[in-house]
């Protein structure tokens, strides 16, 4: 039985189109990559039932009016817009739309805003309190106009509590494929983020699905399906000689074909595997390091910190106090 999960997203002249239309296509995936289960069923509101001409100038058409939206909502996704003036952009703050942010919010689930949608939310007085983030070219507009917001303009996404603020433009993916992960788990985002072809290389450092997705294919398909088996056991030996019994290769030609298909050696690849995943432990969980340390097969405490050290130039403690995206 699949579960309804309806997901309504705010449209209004202007809107930024990939902030809508990315989520969407995300949410899509989501439910083809689960045969359906995921049961996310997407909605756009605006303030009238009809065509909304977007900033691309390309019309997106709206399911339902504001008015008419009721019922239990599973996540509200609000996007932005933008004025353009000399001294740069700046987010506008339709006070329409504010208003049935502020009405519709708590029959949902959870809030999310897209890029300068934080900027709706906070008129809305939804991020009170909390730490939020937005493209970073209206930052200090959020953080000068709303001082009870804590606006940190570098991470992709941030969470508190059931609201989720993203970063601008195509950080919108990232978000959604979060949210993804939050209702389905890591497995179902990263099989939709390989359909997107996403790399998702996060500013500000944030985990990314960069170790299986930053090369494009193998032209051998035997090293495709070892990476996938990599990222699957991180927990299990994955040593040249384990890997390389599995391909039934010699180690020294094993070596050889897995740096001329991927760029680098067996060890270093699985070392940053594994780092990758320490990062997203260490992002959404209150897991003790011992613990991080052996889901990701770095054994110990002591690896860990060698690991990230070398990789980050950072401590397993420090990255955490600066990424953890829960409150």
């Amino acid at each position: 039985m699949s579960t309804h999960r309806r997901v309504v997203i705010a449209v209004f002249p202007d809107v930024d189109l990939l902030d809508v239309t990315g989520p969407a296509e995300v949410f899509a995936l989501a439910n083809r990559e689960t045969g359906g289960r995921a049961g996310y069923a997407v909605q756009l509101a605006a303030p009238t039932c009809g065509p909304v001409t977007t900033s691309a100038g390309v019309r997106l058409v709206a399911d339902v009016a504001f008015d008419d939206v009721d019922g239990v909502l599973d996540t509200l996704l609000v996007p932005g817009a933008v004025d353009v003036l000399p001294e740069g952009p700046v987010a506008r703050i339709d006070e329409d739309v504010v208003a049935w942010v502020k009405r519709i919010a708590p029959e949902a689930r959870r809030v999310a805003s897209v890029c300068v949608g934080a900027h709706l939310l906070a008129a809305a007085g939804l991020l009170d309190g909390r730490t939020a983030t937005t493209h970073w070219s209206t930052a200090a507009q959020l953080a000068a106009e709303h001082p009870e917001v804590t606006v940190d303009p570098d991470p992709i996404f941030v969470r508190s509590g059931s609201v989720w603020t993203g970063a601008g433009i195509s950080a919108c993916m990232d978000l959604a494929l979060a949210l993804v992960a939050e209702d389905l788990g890591e497995e179902v985002a990263l099989a939709v983020a390989r359909q997107l072809v996403m790399y998702l290389k996060r500013q500000g450092g944030q985990s990314q699905f960069s170790v299986p997705l930053s090369r494009p294919p193998a032209a051998r398909r035997d090293i495709d399906e070892l990476r996938l088996h990599i990222a699957d056991h991180l927990d299990g030996d994955l040593s040249t000689p384990a890997l390389a019994a599995r391909m039934c290769l010699s180690e020294r030609h094993f070596a050889r074909v897995f740096r001329q298909e991927t760029g680098t050696t067996p060890a270093a690849y699985v070392e940053a595997a594994r780092v990758e995943a320490a990062r997203r432990l260490l992002e959404s969980t209150d897991q003790p390091l011992d613990e991080v340390a052996a889901a990701c097969g770095l054994g110990s405490v002591e690896t860990l910190h060698r690991a990230l050290r070398k990789q980050l130039g950072t401590t397993p403690a420090a990255y955490r106090r600066r990424f953890r995206t829960n409150a």
